[in-house]
């Protein structure tokens, strides 16, 4: 039995092979006489730009949905709230941008020393005022989204007027009014959060996806800020009152939700219900009518006890006094050797980064772990970075440690955030957020003073840092397990 060779074809070099090529019309990989056409360059340079703009499309489109749901993943009621806080952030980032120059950049260090001094001052003296006021305008029903227009409204104001007075006494009280305002709204969105829920959203995930908005609405307005502040702080100051002014908007466009039905909140020992707007309710939001009466909330009807909440606002507070250490600390270690404004850049950047980090990381932590660890997690990665940047300082090992201090901020954050939600009835949401927001910064502003009033050697503080999240670390889990 005989066997033909098959016939073969063009090779890779384009020859034949004895097989005669077919007669090209010009037109197909074949031209005129039969001759293979390679594609030339251009053809190669279309193709790759063809691709790109697919890649482009597709990575736009999915960069939007996530936009989207970032906003909108809790509802109606939390897609207004959502647009008001980054209203509200973005101006407050351009308020910070204004500001930085004149507090701390543009003075010799001794004076800048003292000016940072001066505004930690302003920035805890309000909270000896306003915790107990708020405290009472907030057990007020509806409360919550009166003093949200009204911060708006009053920083709107206050900006206008810093416009004018940026270079006189003025600076410093309208600088004080701006703090405690954009306190104001913070507290009176955390006492909101769980009311906006249409949707079953867990609560820690809840607050990391205001957080996300937040910094997506900060990260978006700080380069445009920074090339406002070119032409001096007025024209920050103007975009700034701006903001406010849709903040105002979104705020007043907020549906009430102060009467809706009693619904738990979902914490984060039960099941974890998808952020989806168009997905069915879980079983935890649906109940019957009969059973309407048990949701009503009282402290009993949470797992968490006052005592727990306590602790867990302990263990948040040395979180946070332990970052406002850290950042003036680095600070002034750049500050004192006339490093370059771009070192700063890069390590208020990586605390940026990794409080973002936090928010995007909270919500699968969330399903591991209940609130407390994770309050001790945060402890633990922030006593770590400072034993490892104390070991090999330098400006990596600053932006290690700013991301490590941003995020153990983050998670203490949303965890007691959602802590508290779910343990407090809607009544005394508003004055314990009040109470909590005071204890915390007063907690950073005792850890920024520390650095501020003395000369520290950079590795001596971290050590002391890393030395005292230990201890909270150990004294936090020590009471903890004797709770059990």
């Amino acid at each position: 039995m005989s066997s033909s060779a098959p016939p073969t074809g063009p090779s890779w070099d384009g020859s034949t092979d004895g097989v005669e090529p077919p007669e090209g019309n010009g037109f197909g990989p074949y031209g005129p006489g039969g001759d293979m056409l390679l594609p030339s360059e251009e053809d190669r340079a279309k193709r790759q730009q063809k691709a790109g703009r697919r890649v482009a499309r597709a990575t736009g489109k999915a960069v939007v949905t996530r936009v989207q749901d970032m906003f909108s993943a809790g509802g109606p009621a939390f897609n207004k709230l959502a647009n008001a806080h980054a209203a509200s952030t973005a101006g407050d980032t351009l308020i910070a941008i204004a500001l930085a120059n004149t507090l701390f950049f543009s003075v010799p260090s001794s004076e800048a020393r003292g000016n940072v001094a001066l505004y930690l001052l302003i920035t805890v003296a309000p909270f000896a005022v306003i915790g107990p006021v708020l405290g009472w305008v907030m057990d007020r029903p509806g409360a919550e989204r009166f003093t949200l227009v009204a911060s708006s409204l009053l920083r709107l104001v206050a900006a206008i007027g810093l416009v004018f007075e940026a270079d006189s006494f003025w600076l410093f009280p309208l600088a004080f009014v701006l703090m405690v305002l954009s306190r104001v709204h913070g507290i009176s969105r955390s006492a909101l959060l769980p009311m906006a829920l249409t949707n079953a959203v867990a609560l820690v995930t809840a607050n990391a996806r205001l957080a996300q908005v937040g910094v997506f609405a900060g990260g978006l307005i700080a380069p445009i800020g920074a090339g406002l502040a070119a032409f001096g702080p007025a024209p920050v100051l103007i975009a700034a009152s701006v903001l406010f002014g849709v903040a105002v908007w979104q705020s007043m466009a907020l549906p009430d939700v102060t009467g809706a039905p009693p619904r738990r909140p979902i914490i984060a020992s039960e099941m974890i219900v998808p952020l989806d707007p168009d997905a069915p309710p879980g079983p935890d939001v649906e109940e019957d009518a009969d059973d309407e009466q048990e949701l009503e909330d009282t402290p009993e009807d949470h797992p968490a006890s006052d005592a727990q909440l306590r602790l867990a606002r302990f263990a948040t507070a040395v979180v946070r006094l332990l970052n406002g250490f850290l950042v003036l600390v680095l600070a002034f270690a750049f500050r004192d050797v006339d490093a370059p404004l771009a070192d700063f850049g890069a390590v208020l950047g990586a605390a940026g980064g990794g409080y973002a980090l936090a928010s995007f990381a909270a919500p699968r932590l969330e399903r591991a772990l209940r609130e407390e660890p994770m309050v001790v997690a945060a402890l633990a990665v922030e006593a770590a970075a400072a034993f490892i940047a104390g070991q090999f300082f330098g400006l990596p090992a600053a932006i290690f440690l700013a991301l490590a201090a941003g995020y153990a901020w983050g998670t203490a954050k949303f965890a007691f955030d959602g802590l508290l939600q779910a343990t407090l009835p809607q009544s005394l949401r508003g004055r314990a957020f009040t109470k909590s927001e005071t204890v915390f910064q007063v907690a950073w502003v005792i850890g920024a003073v520390i650095p501020t009033g003395l000369t520290i050697d950079i590795r001596i503080g971290l050590v002391i840092a890393g030395c005292v999240a230990l201890l909270a670390q150990t004294l936090y889990v020590s009471r903890l397990l004797q709770r059990i």
